[in-house]
C-alpha cells in the first residue's frame, strides 16, 4: 500500500485539515434556508475569497439506489474516506431481495426455522420509507416471504421516524400498513404490530450516548412492559394530543389484548432487526447477543435466533448472524496514510465521533496504527439539540486548534454536528443559531491553520439545515391557507460546499474544471495530492490540478 510521491504537487508545508460541516448544503432558494439566513461573515468571506465548487452528496454519487435518495452521514463519510463509491445498504438490500439471494442465505433459513419450530418471528426496525436506516418495502417483502415459507406467527415492533420523513407522518405509514396486514393475515398466519415508539426516545441510540433509550426499548419490545394501547394508531393519536411532540419523540407503547401484551419476545423466538444502517443498530444488537452485558439490567435474556439486516460492525462481528453482506470497503485514505507513516488526528463530539472514525475508515472499528493516529471524542450534551444548538463546537475547536499548533499531525479531520443534529429538530431559529455558532468557530480555526502554513478544506457530508421547510413538487416552500410552513426534519438532495483555503500566494494548484459531476468521493484524492502523493489509480479523480 505504498503511496507514490507526486511529481505534480509539492506537499503542503503545514497540516491539511478537512472540516466537515455536517448537514450544511447549498440550497437554490433562501426561503427556509437556515444556512443563508444565519449571520455567517466568516463562512461567507471564505466562500467568496477562496476557490470553491459544490459536490454531489446524494443518490448514486454516494452509492444509493437512485438520485431520488437523499444522502446521509454514513454513506457520506464512507465516500469521503474511501475515495470511491460503493453500493450502500439500501441498494444492497433491495438487490438481495429482488434477486432472491436474501431468502437463499443461511441466516434467513435459521430465522425461519426457529419460527417454524414453535417460535414467533419478530421484526424490529425503523418504520418508514426514508431509505436512510431502513425501508418499509424491505419489511413487506420479508413478511410475504415468511408467510410463503410457512411461518405461522409474526410480530412487528415499529420505531416511528419523523426525521428522515415528515415530522408528523407516522399515521401515513401505520394506517395503510394495518390495512396491508389485514389483507396478509389469514388462516395459519397471525401477524400484527406488537410495540413501538419514537426513534429518538427508544431503542435507536448510537455511540453509547444514552443507553437508557435502549433500555426503554428493551422493556417495551422484549418484556412487553410499557403504556398499553389497543393499536399503534390509538397510541400515536393519544400521545400527540397529550404531549404535542413530533414522531421521533413519541414515547414507547405496547399493544395489548385482554390486558396482555400481544408480542413479547420469548425463548425460542426469532428476531430480525431490519435496519441496514449500522450506527443506530449496534446497541440493541449487543443487548440481544452479548452474554456478558453490562450497560443496563436486561433481566432474563430470552434465547432467540437474532439476525441483523446487515452486519453492523465487521471488526466485532456484530451481529454474528446477518441477512445481507455489507459493502466491502478497503484501502481507505486513512489506511493508506497510516501505512505510509502519515500522522492523523480525528475529532468530533459523541453524536458524530463514529463518522470521522468508523465510517471514515470503511466501517472499521479502531485505528490502523496506534502510534500515528489520535482520535478525540468530546462528550455530547444529553439535552434536546434545539435547546443548546451550539452543541460542542467550541470545545471541539479548542482541542483542534491545540492539535494544529502542536505540529504533530500532517492530516486532521473534524466533524461539526450542528447543522445536521439541530436541523433534524425542525426548529428553524435553532438551526440559524447553530450556523452562527459554527461561524464563530471557523473564525478561530482558519487563522490557526493558516498560521501553521496549513491548508483547509471546508465541506459537508449532506444537506439538512439548508432546507428547513417542506417543499411542494415544484420545489417551492409549502404554505397552508394562512401562510404557515411545515417543518422539514430530513436530509436534502442539495449539493454541499467544497472550499479550498491556503495562505500561500501561489500554492501550486488550482481547481479542475473537467471533473464530471464531482462528489464526495473526489475528496480523498484531493487530500492525498495536498499531502504530496499521487492517489491510487482506482480512486475517483482529484479536484485539483497543478497550476
Amino acid at each position: 500500500m505504498k503511496l507514490e510521491k507526486s511529481s505534480r504537487f509539492s506537499a503542503c508545508p503545514g497540516p491539511v485539515v478537512t472540516i466537515v460541516l455536517d448537514g450544511v448544503g447549498i440550497s437554490p432558494r433562501e426561503d427556509g434556508d437556515a444556512v443563508k439566513t444565519a449571520r455567517t461573515p466568516t463562512l461567507d468571506r471564505l466562500m467568496a475569497t477562496y476557490p470553491m465548487t459544490t459536490l454531489l452528496a446524494h443518490g448514486t454519487a454516494v452509492g444509493m439506489p437512485s438520485d431520488e435518495d437523499m444522502g446521509n452521514s454514513e454513506v457520506g463519510h464512507n465516500a469521503i474516506g474511501a475515495g470511491r463509491v460503493f453500493a450502500q445498504g439500501a441498494k444492497l438490500v433491495a438487490e438481495s431481495i429482488a434477486t432472491g439471494h436474501l431468502w437463499q442465505g443461511h441466516a434467513w433459513h435459521e430465522v425461519v426455522a426457529a419460527a417454524k419450530h414453535g417460535g414467533t418471528l419478530h421484526f424490529l426496525g425503523l418504520f418508514s420509507d426514508g431509505n436512510v436506516h431502513s425501508h418499509i418495502d424491505h419489511l413487506r417483502a420479508m413478511l410475504e416471504q415468511a408467510k410463503k415459507e410457512g411461518v405461522s406467527k409474526v410480530r412487528i415492533h415499529i420505531l416511528l421516524d419523523g426525521r428522515d420523513v415528515g415530522e408528523t407522518s407516522a399515521l401515513d405509514y401505520v394506517d395503510p400498513f394495518e390495512t396491508y396486514l389485514e389483507q396478509l393475515r389469514g388462516p395459519g398466519f397471525d401477524v400484527q404490530i406488537a410495540s413501538g415508539g419514537g426513534r429518538m426516545t427508544i431503542t435507536m441510540d448510537r455511540y453509547e450516548a444514552d443507553w437508557t433509550m435502549v433500555q426503554r426499548g428493551w422493556d417495551i419490545h422484549v418484556q412487553g412492559k410499557g403504556r398499553p394501547f389497543t393499536s399503534a394508531h390509538e397510541a400515536i393519536v393519544a400521545y400527540r394530543d397529550e404531549l404535542s411532540v413530533i414522531d421521533q419523540d413519541l414515547p414507547g407503547f405496547v399493544i395489548v389484548k385482554d390486558g396482555e401484551p400481544v408480542g413479547p419476545i420469548e425463548d425460542g423466538d426469532a428476531v430480525v432487526f431490519f435496519n441496514f444502517r449500522g450506527d443506530r443498530a449496534i446497541e440493541i444488537s449487543r443487548a440481544f447477543t452479548e452474554e456478558h452485558f453490562t450497560p443496563f439490567a436486561r433481566g432474563p435474556l430470552p434465547k432467540v435466533t437474532y439476525a441483523g439486516m446487515m452486519q453492523y460492525d465487521g471488526d466485532t462481528h456484530l451481529p454474528p448472524r446477518f441477512l445481507v453482506q455489507p459493502p466491502a470497503i478497503e484501502r481507505t485514505m486513512g489506511e493508506y496514510l497510516a501505512k505510509n507513516g502519515i500522522s492523523q488526528y480525528a475529532i468530533s463530539e459523541t453524536q458524530k465521533f463514529g463518522h470521522v472514525t468508523y465510517f471514515w475508515n470503511g466501517n472499521r472499528s479502531g485505528k490502523f496504527d496506534d502510534a500515528l493516529e489520535t482520535y478525540v471524542e468530546i462528550p455530547s450534551d444529553n439535552v434536546p439539540f434545539e435547546q443548546r444548538p451550539w452543541m460542542k463546537c467550541a470545545e471541539i475547536t479548542d482541542d483542534l486548534i491545540k492539535a494544529v499548533r502542536s505540529g504533530k499531525y500532517r492530516y486532521l479531520r473534524v466533524n461539526y454536528a450542528n447543522g445536521d443534529m439541530v436541523g433534524h429538530t425542525g426548529n428553524f431559529d435553532a438551526a440559524v443559531t447553530a450556523m452562527q455558532g459554527l461561524d464563530l468557530q471557523l473564525a478561530r480555526l482558519i487563522p490557526a491553520i493558516l498560521a501553521a502554513q496549513g491548508t483547509a478544506i471546508i465541506t459537508a457530508d449532506h444537506g439538512n439545515a439548508d432546507e428547513m421547510y417542506e417543499l411542494d413538487k415544484k420545489g417551492s416552500v409549502k404554505r397552508d391557507a394562512e401562510g404557515r410552513t411545515k417543518a422539514k426534519t430530513s436530509h436534502t438532495l442539495n449539493p454541499v460546499p467544497f472550499v479550498l483555503i491556503s495562505g500561500a500566494a501561489n500554492p501550486g494548484y488550482k481547481l479542475r474544471q473537467d471533473v464530471p459531476a464531482p462528489g464526495l468521493s473526489n475528496l480523498a484524492a484531493t487530500v492525498l495530492n495536498l499531502l504530496g502523493f499521487e492517489a491510487p489509480q482506482d480512486y475517483d479523480p482529484s479536484l485539483i490540478e497543478s497550476a
